[in-house]
């Protein structure tokens, strides 16, 4: 059967819109950019292929289609703006099969401006199409969170901006068919910046109360029984909660490197995020002081070493730094995490715990790092001989939280 969707880059962003309009009865292919991995299970994947999901063999399947959606990965660059070189050779790749009428749609994180100043240029000149007359082009900020179960492609509302009325339609026309609500912008600068509005909301809110946890304990103060109290609040409020550090696949964006202006919250919540893995460590190092023991030689065993609960993903995971840091301080570091078989930490692998009790015990401090669901924490809590929560996940009293 001839596939009616092409998804160029099976990464984060890729791998779930395939999923979902295989979902939707959509034959799909898909097109790598790169070395890419997503958060799907080998089951998931299992049930697309034979749900007719297939990997293209050849560029030239891209122009069998009619729609097109880049979903290539944009990591952060040497300047600490994002790269879009994955994004640029994709669009050079369809742009020499694209046929006239294919809708185009771009959900990759980008700065405003790209779908029409480095996107259409790529397109037209590699197919001879002119957007907008031949072909229709859109934005569509991506909009996934891996693991979240309440929200999924179907009930999250797509926000679409084309460039004309035209383009919107089509690119309408085709999430329609993915989800209950297609939301249309202006055109595709207001929809790369809802993007980026987004992604800088998380990385705010989470800086936020990632400095309240550390003037929290300065103050004696129980930080996540104030934020338990706040959340009852039914308005102007929104709870976010403490951690090691950010991580993830989205990037925060403060622009300068496009507009010549810093979005001056935006760099300050980098940097707020950026100090929490040391935050961290340090708060390890006290904790072993004040119960007799120093760092050097310390046996610390890290919980979970994925960026999010629940997943094997550990792109930019916290964990990673908290291991470097422990380990300069002559600490030696083991983990545990059900999704995770083996991790490498400056090229070095670390001793994985396989009986998680047994290890606590034997440990001179647990730090828990993700709350996966497996956890026993009112378990562990009695096993460790010192445990530090950085999600706040123990009952309260239990462990020494962040």
């Amino acid at each position: 059967m001839p596939a009616d969707l092409a998804v160029i880059g099976l990464g984060p962003y890729g791998l779930p819109l395939a999923q979902a309009a295989v979902a939707a009865g959509i034959p799909t292919l898909g097109y790598r950019t790169g070395p890419e991995s997503g958060s799907l299970s080998p089951a998931e994947l299992r049930r697309m292929l034979a749900a007719g999901f297939r990997h293209a063999t050849s560029p030239a399947e891209l122009g069998r289609v009619r729609t097109a959606v880049i979903c290539a990965p944009t990591p952060r660059g040497a300047d600490g703006g994002l790269d879009l070189t994955q994004v640029e050779a994709a669009a050079r790749t369809l742009a020499g099969r694209m046929r006239p009428h294919t809708t185009v749609v771009l959900e990759s994180p980008v700065p405003p401006g790209t779908t029409e100043e480095l996107l259409r240029p790529l397109l037209e000149e590699g197919s001879g199409l002119r957007a907008g007359r031949d072909f229709h082009l859109a934005y569509s900020p991506s909009r996934v969170d891996p693991g979240n179960r309440d929200f999924t492609p179907a009930n999250t509302p797509k926000v679409i901006g084309g460039l004309t009325p035209a383009c919107t339609e089509s690119a309408a026309a085709f999430y329609a068919r993915l989800t209950d609500k297609v939301v249309r912008a202006r055109g595709p600068r207001e929809a790369e910046t809802v993007q980026v509005l987004e992604t800088n909301f998380r990385h705010v809110n989470i800086a936020l109360v990632n400095e309240m946890a550390v003037l929290c304990h300065d103050l004696g103060v129980d930080l996540w029984d104030v934020i338990r109290c706040a959340e009852t609040k039914p308005f102007g409020f929104h709870a976010f909660r403490p951690g090691p550090g950010v991580g993830g696949h989205s990037v925060p964006q403060d622009l300068t490197g496009h507009t010549g202006r810093t979005l001056r919250m935006v760099e300050l919540a980098q940097q707020v995020n950026h100090q929490m893995p040391r935050y961290v460590v340090q708060r390890a190092a006290t904790l072993l002081n004040e119960h007799g023991k120093s760092a050097r030689g310390a046996r610390v065993l890290l919980l979970g070493v994925t960026y999010k609960a629940d997943l094997a993903d550990q792109q930019s995971t916290p964990a990673e730094e908290v291991a470097v840091r422990l380990m300069s301080l002559g600490a030696s570091v083991s983990y545990h995490d059900p999704h995770i078989p083996s991790w490498t930490v400056l090229d070095r692998p670390l001793p994985r715990a396989d009986s998680l009790y047994e290890a606590a015990a034997d440990a001179d401090l647990t730090i828990l790092l993700q709350q996966h669901r497996t956890y026993d924490l009112q378990g562990l809590s009695v096993k460790a001989q010192l445990l530090l929560d950085t999600r706040g996940a123990t009952p309260t009293g239990a462990a020494h939280r962040l």
